[in-house]
């Protein structure tokens, strides 16, 4: 059974990306932190479909959970031939006004656990001699933003561990890229107002924000055979704003 392990899969981008790796026949296993409602509800949509599908709790800033959650999709389904680091969140403020407890845990969750999960992932897929990790990043872990200094900094980290791994990983048939999503069309956005979100779209050449499916697309043809010679890689898709 093909396998996609995809972290955060009950948000926006995650979401899109379970849905169109099921239609390329894979079994989406659907992790998820706290949005179990969200995780099933999609687990159920894809299992009408035809689809292969389980949700898995995972907290990304724990190794045990993660070690956990890796053991129960292997069980469940089978060792993941994909997995799609997608899980991550924000935190918009003065970098000094953070607690040392703050940094830590966004650290943990949008880099450190991306690395715990690959190297289990990893671990399988050099066994059976093939697999695709993509790693979801942002524009700002290549450009930088201010007020998201932390978030930049793991967002630049899977860059560079991407770059590395694939590098590391290619001789065993396997590939590791990254994609660096600009402003996506999701509720991490929420919080800017309409005149906010005009003035950052006023930026982008496309005049739009993207939307889920197109990382979903994306991320979907890294996986296919079409894409066995792309590694290492960080594409953007940001409507050519960075």
């Amino acid at each position: 059974m093909r396998t996609a392990f995809v972290t955060g899969g009950s948000g926006a981008i995650g979401g899109a990306i379970c849905r169109r790796l099921a239609e390329a026949g894979y079994a989406a296993a659907i992790g998820y932190n706290s949005s179990r409602e969200a995780a099933e509800a999609l687990c159920a949509q894809l299992r009408e479909n035809g689809a292969a599908a389980m949700t898995v709790r995972i907290d990304l800033s724990d190794p045990a959970s993660v070690e956990k959650a890796y053991t129960e999709v292997c069980e469940g389904l089978a060792p993941p031939e994909v997995l799609v680091n997608n899980a991550g969140r924000a935190h918009i403020g003065l970098f000094t006004d953070m607690t040392d407890s703050e940094i830590i845990s966004l650290i943990n969750t949008d880099l450190t656990g991306a690395l715990l999960l690959s190297k289990r992932a990893a671990a399988d897929m050099v066994r059976r001699h093939n697999g695709r990790i993509i790693n979801i990043s942002s524009v700002w872990g290549i450009a930088g933003a201010s007020c998201e200094a932390v978030y930049s900094a793991a967002k630049a980290g899977l860059i560079g561990f991407t770059k590395a791994l694939g590098k590391e990983l290619a001789p065993s048939g396997i590939t590791v890229n990254c994609i660096a999503a600009g402003l996506i069309d999701t509720p991490m956005n929420a919080s800017l107002s309409p005149e906010e979100l005009s003035a950052v779209t006023e930026g982008i050449p496309a005049g739009r924000a993207g939307r889920p499916e197109e990382i979903a697309a994306l991320a979907a043809f890294l996986c296919s055979d079409e894409a066995s010679y792309i590694n290492a890689q960080v594409i953007t898709c940001d409507g050519g704003w960075i």
